[in-house]
């Protein structure tokens, strides 16, 4: 009998809750499943995600100490579960699963009370707003990391580590060989905020590859994100400089550049360091002080302990620091390629799948039952 199905997957209207449910919507429909998307409206225009799969914008309430706030947030969440109990009547899914971000929480509550089978994945170190507020109630929670903070001691027989998942033109980097360097040869060097970008790197990079001794500087090649407002002044730097650079608000191909980079500067998001690990490419991490819990230098806390990152924390990341800790990483390229192999062992590439059959293991009878 076929065991094909529906699932439900929520997510928050951001990269790093988005592309993980990208990756497991990708893994159920190879498996012969249905996939359909409910986000915010932020979520629903991120480009490059989601292809061929179905999405529905849910009213997302933000919960906020505000007692104005909280009374629109609870106006909006009741909103949001009455349409995804609709939706849940129409599709008849096998499962929901929650993957973070406030239009995960309507959604869940409504697939509570329909009776439908329920998971959360959580991207980072730290278990989110969302997935705590839900942990009680769902049937099983997905972590990426081995440990997990605010992860209540009687909800962890629910975990289970499967990793991030990830898309599959970055799983494809990890068969491919770490990127020759040469003592004297070109330097490729990749810089990226995540989804959101960071003024702060626009800010400290450049000025880094200013200090950086003439002989390494005139071997870099940089490729940058950048927020829109900082395009004109980075690329000011560089051009003075003589450091060929190309500089986007947003690179649809960022898979293939990660690939042939030697060394990353970056944030230290979920899925950030998921592509990272999952490449095999070696970074420097300067987590978001203003996340959540602090759940970025969470996130870099495994990759740095095994040696394929150093983490810089904001208010330590000067152009000074950044330039010491770049020339003392490609200084030997067998120590720069040693790093590359440390960050490729913290991956989990097989997290898409591992997180699928964990899915389907939970709707169990519910998959027989519509095939039926």
């Amino acid at each position: 009998m076929s065991r094909s199905g529906h699932f439900v997957l929520a997510a928050g209207g951001t990269g790093g809750h988005l592309v993980p449910a990208h990756a497991l919507a990708a893994e159920l429909r190879a498996r012969g499943h249905r996939a359909t998307l409910v986000t915010d409206a932020r979520g629903a225009k991120i480009p490059g995600l989601f292809g061929g799969v179905e999405t529905r914008v849910l009213p997302a309430g933000r919960i906020a100490h505000n007692p104005l706030a909280l009374l629109r947030a609870a106006r909006d969440i009741a909103a949001g579960r009455a349409m995804a109990l609709a939706l849940y009547r129409e599709l008849r899914p096998a499962a929901a699963v929650g993957f973070g971000g406030y239009p995960a929480f309507p959604a869940l509550l409504a697939a509570k009370a329909a009776g439908l089978p329920t998971a959360v994945h959580e991207q980072n170190a730290v278990l989110g707003r969302v997935n705590r507020l839900v942990a009680g109630r769902v049937d099983a929670i997905a972590t990426a990391y081995p440990e997990v903070d605010r992860l209540s001691p009687r909800h962890r027989a629910k975990a289970t580590l499967v990793g991030n998942p990830i898309r599959a033109e970055v799983l494809a980097i990890r068969d491919e060989p770490y990127p020759a360097l040469a003592a004297d040869g070109v330097l490729r060097l990749l810089v990226t905020g995540g989804s959101q970008g960071a003024s702060v790197l626009s800010e400290v990079v450049p000025a880094a590859v200013g200090l950086l001794p003439e002989n390494l500087r005139h071997r870099l090649q940089v490729t940058q994100q950048c927020r829109p407002e900082d395009l004109e002044a980075v690329c000011a730097t560089y051009r003075a400089l003589g450091v060929p650079a190309e500089l986007a608000t947003y690179f649809p191909d960022l898979p293939q550049r990660l690939g042939w980079a030697h060394l990353v500067v970056a944030r230290a998001g979920a899925s950030t360091i998921a592509d990272l690990t999952a490449a095999g490419r070696p970074a420097i991490l300067v987590p978001l002080p203003s996340a959540a819990d602090d759940h970025q230098t969470a996130n870099a806390r495994e990759m740095a302990k095994l040696g394929g990152a150093r983490v810089i924390g904001q208010a330590e990341f000067t152009a000074e620091r950044l330039a010491r800790e770049v020339e003392a990483m490609v200084a030997d390229p067998e120590s720069l390629a040693a790093a590359a192999d440390r960050a490729r062992a913290c991956g989990r590439p097989r997290a898409a799948e591992a997180l699928a059959d964990l899915v389907e293991r939970l709707a169990g009878d519910a998959l027989l039952e519509r095939a039926a």
